[in-house]
């Protein structure tokens, strides 16, 4: 299985993909990913058996466009998300964000 960057459509195999992850925003539910690529940045959300694209809006985050990955799945941890597929598990952190 290959996943898509929505902007330039270069494929990834899902180790690639999601070490590409930078980190995971608790409050939204939603994971920042840079496409090793072309720099484009996306947030999505890791839903049962498919990622979720869109954007934050009014305090939530609405998912436009839903992509299958088969057998994915999600556990949310205190500071982290963690991503399996298969035999794979990815750690994606929480940025403690610093008060204004």
């Amino acid at each position: 299985m290959l996943i898509p960057c929505l902007a330039c459509e270069s494929r990834f195999r899902p180790e690639e993909y999601f070490q590409a992850c930078t980190d995971y925003n608790r409050g939204l539910d939603l994971v920042s990913w840079t496409c090793p690529s072309c720099g484009n940045r996306d947030d999505f959300r890791v839903l049962p058996g498919e990622l979720g694209f869109g954007y934050p809006r009014r305090g939530r985050f609405d998912v436009h466009v839903k992509l299958p990955v088969p057998g994915l799945r999600r556990q949310r941890g205190e500071l982290r998300l963690d991503i399996t597929l298969g035999a794979g598990v990815w750690r994606v952190p929480t940025r403690i964000r610093q008060p204004a």
